[in-house]
């Protein structure tokens, strides 16, 4: 039966609503075949329409399975540049070896990509008031207090804080620092925060 490959496709995805799981190339490549042979098929039936009318409800049938399968594959490639749009922001530029195992290649290129244009668009913001940018993957939910108390889950090394102090983070190690600066280490994994 035509599309049964992408509803499979589709359900997968819509398992895992919050996580993203590994690219799945097979399923994909055997979707995009699943294409190719129905369009081989439309192709010569709509040369042969000319003489046999009762083949054109069969091309239409076969043109409505293409396009429901090009329009469930593109939704499944958008759910996950989503997923990949939303990874940016809870890890930075840099991804972890686990997660960036789950992404394809261009999948990888469109998240540097991505990244890349995040970047340069936060350092343009402010440049017109003496600012050299904006930071806006910093503080993904407001901060409650100005500083906390974080757990070093590995060896760092040193961090140089806004104000110029360097706090050498190792591992099992407690620090008081500032929310800002912390944000990011704590989504990589790096600091922990004690409550």
């Amino acid at each position: 039966m035509f599309g049964e490959k992408v509803i499979e496709l589709l359900k997968e995805t819509e398992r895992n609503r919050d996580t993203i799981d590994q690219y799945n190339d097979e399923k994909v490549r055997q979707i995009i075949e699943e294409m190719h042979v129905l369009f081989k098929m439309n192709m010569t039936d709509a040369n042969a329409t000319t003489e046999n009318k009762s083949l054109w409800t069969a091309v239409q049938v076969r043109h409505a399975a293409l396009e429901r399968n090009k329009r469930c594959l593109l939704a499944y490639l958008y759910s996950r540049m989503t997923k990949i749009r939303t990874l940016r922001w809870e890890f930075g530029s840099v991804l972890p070896p686990d997660v960036r195992e789950l992404l394809c290649d261009s999948e990888y290129d469109w998240f540097s990509k991505y990244s890349t244009n995040l970047a340069s668009y936060m350092r343009s913001l402010g440049q017109d008031i003496g600012y050299s940018g904006i930071d806006l993957t910093e503080n993904l939910r407001p901060p409650k207090s100005l500083y906390i108390e974080v757990l070093c889950l590995s060896d760092y090394g040193k961090l140089e804080l806004e104000d110029g102090d360097v706090v050498l983070l190792k591992k099992n190690s407690r620090h008081f620092l500032p929310t800002s600066e912390c944000q990011t280490l704590i989504r990589q994994g790096v600091l922990k925060q004690i409550t």
